[in-house]
C-alpha cells in the first residue's frame, strides 16, 4: 500500500504562488489516482483537486478552480498542487489521498497572510 508524505508549505503573502508536493512510497504510484484536499481549523476537510492516474483526467473543485492546478510526474512518485493568487482563506493544512488506501499523510501548513 503507498504511503505519502506531502512537503512545500510556508506563510505566503496574500497573491502569491506555492507549490505543493505530495512524494508516495510503498506501492507502484502510476496505478493510484490521487486528489488533494485541506482542513482549516475547525472545519472539516475539503476537497480540492483530482487527478487520475495517466493524469489525462485532472478537475479543481468550484471553489478554487482557476487558482489550483494539480499535476503529476509519475518517474517522480509525486503529485504537485500549484496554487496561484493565494488568499487568506487558503489558510489550512493541506493533504494528498491516494485513492484506494487507508490513511493520510502528515499534511503541509500553507498559511495566507494579508
Amino acid at each position: 500500500q503507498v504511503q505519502v508524505v506531502e512537503s512545500g508549505g510556508d506563510l505566503v503573502q496574500a497573491g502569491g504562488s506555492l507549490r505543493l508536493s505530495c512524494t508516495a512510497s510503498g506501492s507502484t504510484f502510476s496505478n493510484y489516482a490521487f486528489g488533494w484536499y485541506r482542513q482549516a481549523e475547525g472545519k472539516a476537510r475539503e476537497f480540492l483537486a483530482f487527478i487520475s492516474t495517466g493524469g489525462a483526467t485532472n478537475y479543481a473543485s468550484s471553489a478554487v478552480e482557476g487558482r489550483f492546478t494539480i499535476s503529476r510526474d509519475n518517474a517522480k512518485n509525486t503529485v504537485y498542487l500549484q496554487i496561484d493568487n493565494l488568499k487568506p482563506e487558503d489558510t489550512a493544512v493541506y493533504y494528498c489521498k491516494a485513492y484506494g488506501t487507508s490513511g493520510w499523510g502528515p499534511g503541509t501548513q500553507v498559511t495566507g497572510s494579508s
